[in-house]
């Protein structure tokens, strides 16, 4: 006959003790939440420190042992946001390399003409910038790391809004490298360089700030996420259907491409194709 076994009591039952690391962990993740969900504004008065502890699911008094003060979470959270450490802040995604994979092998024939080398890259980005505008223009993530921008000076002046500045000037230049590297590779593929003088570095700067631009003005003005042109305004052999996002994009990109000397014949043409087939070209 089996025996039923007891269940447990008192601080059997008890849930394990979080250590300090995994209580900051949640509590900011959890913090992370309502700021992205309810938006960030001048302050995070519309923030609850209680709410936050709910739903963390941390104790009250682990969280009070490591912040005394609710002040001081707060200035962590800000510190936390300005690192912009969400995947949607990153660059590209397994789609997009494969949108800009297609893209290059449906217009191979394109690389023997210099001038059609600089129009697939248009292509490219004619294809990309529509939903890397919508992924950001959609991305809570994304409003609240721009908004940082802007309401960080709000801060008063002191240690607290130097390393926020400082976190977000970091931030941003991990991010402007991840797009200096992407644009390299990509032109690198289909023979194009930067004019003297130019940097892939400068080239994703002034990408990311067009974009960004566009992301901030939509809400005022939707045209700018439904309207499309049909043009050839990069000399490809036939016009497209463009978006805002892709025209202003490609033409910053493009005003500082040019073609490199190096001849295009049917063997190039055929190991890029070979490269592009296989799993490891990027």
């Amino acid at each position: 006959m089996s025996q039923q076994v007891p269940m447990p009591t008192g601080v059997a039952r008890r849930r394990r003790r979080l250590s300090d690391e995994e209580t900051e962990q949640r509590m900011l993740e959890a913090a992370l939440a309502m700021v992205n969900e309810a938006g960030l504004t001048v302050g995070l008065d519309h923030i609850s420190f209680e709410d936050v502890i709910r739903d963390a699911g941390v104790a009250r008094s682990a969280v009070y042992r490591r912040w005394p003060y609710k002040d001081l979470f707060f200035s962590d959270l800000l510190k936390e946001l300005a690192k912009g450490s969400s995947p949607v802040i990153g660059t590209g995604n397994q789609d997009a390399l494969e949108a800009v994979k297609q893209t290059i092998l449906d217009h191979l024939d394109w690389l023997k003409d210099p001038e059609q080398r600089r129009a697939l890259a248009a292509e490219v980005l004619r294809k990309g910038a529509l939903n890397e505008f919508e992924t950001f223009y959609n991305s809570a993530e994304w409003r609240t790391y721009l908004a940082l921008h802007t309401t960080f000076l709000s801060l008063p002046d002191g240690a607290l809004r130097t390393e926020v500045q400082n976190t977000l000037a970091e931030s941003e230049r991990a991010l402007n490298t991840r797009v200096a590297e992407a644009y390299e590779r990509v032109t690198g593929l289909i023979g194009l360089r930067p004019r003297t003088g130019i940097t892939f570095e400068t080239l994703a700067t002034l990408a990311n700030a067009t974009m960004r631009g566009l992301v901030v003005m939509a809400p005022a003005n939707p045209r700018i996420a439904t309207e499309r042109v049909h043009a050839d305004p990069f000399g490809a052999p036939e016009p497209a259907d463009w978006s805002q996002p892709g025209l202003g994009l490609a033409a910053v990109v493009l005003t500082y491409l040019e073609p490199d000397p190096a001849p295009w014949d049917d063997a190039r043409i055929a190991e890029l194709r070979s490269l592009l087939e296989s799993e490891s070209w990027f």
